[in-house]
């Protein structure tokens, strides 16, 4: 009978469930999630948490007593050397259990255990950066952020240099149209001043006509 009995045995032999649950803890660690039934991953839960507590204190004590649970040095050292520092500030819970569903064939439960520092999705970080901002609490309606002012001020000088723009090119254009003005009137006054002479001409030939006409009947 199972009285008082808080282990899971999974099923195995003592030496067949360390084996299995040593390997399942470097999988995970070298891969910051597994994919695997609840029962196995509560059982796994309960191994490799105290195991990131003891690599909080990076000394020589620390890594034997690990390395006497994996079995394995390159998966200490990443634990050491990769993790450890993310979870510092983090008092236990250092895994998530996310249920899946479960498996055809024999409907286990299955599940999905992962480092709960190393989920982008649900990280502090890129929660802040999705989440909306609400008014309560924050500023006053009056009160304006300093980047907002930088940016009415930077547009305001945007404006500005336009307008100083548009003024130019209005000046050039109001020039521009008087010195045609100008010599338009200048060439008028000149085929004025032609016309006038032609007619000049024209009425001493018609002078001179007359004067050689006369001579001739008299």
């Amino acid at each position: 009978m199972r009285h008082g009995d808080k282990v899971n045995n999974l099923g195995r032999k003592s030496s067949h469930r360390k084996a299995m649950i040593s390997n399942m803890a470097c999988s995970l660690i070298r891969h910051k999630r597994i994919n695997t039934t609840v029962a196995k991953a509560k059982a796994l839960r309960v191994f490799v948490e105290p195991l990131l507590t003891k690599s909080k204190t990076d000394s020589t004590h620390s890594r034997r007593v690990v390395f006497s649970y994996l079995q394995d040095k390159d998966v200490v050292s990443e634990l050491f050397r990769d993790i450890a520092p993310k979870i510092v500030d983090r008092n236990g819970g250092y895994t998530r259990i996310i249920k899946t569903g479960y498996r055809v064939g024999d409907n286990a439960e299955m599940c999905l255990i992962e480092l709960v520092d190393f989920n982008e999705l649900y990280s502090n970080e890129a929660l802040k950066k999705t989440t909306r901002r609400s008014r309560r609490g924050g500023k006053k309606s009056g009160e304006t952020s300093t980047d907002a002012v930088v940016e009415v001020e930077e547009l305001k000088a945007d404006d500005n240099q336009d307008s100083a723009v548009d003024t130019e090119i209005n000046d050039d254009i109001v020039a521009d149209a008087e010195v045609i003005d100008e010599s338009i009137s200048e060439v008028n006054e000149v085929s004025s001043d032609d016309e006038s002479a032609g007619t000049e001409t024209d009425s001493t030939e018609d002078n001179t006509e007359s004067e050689e006409d006369t001579n001739k009947e008299s």
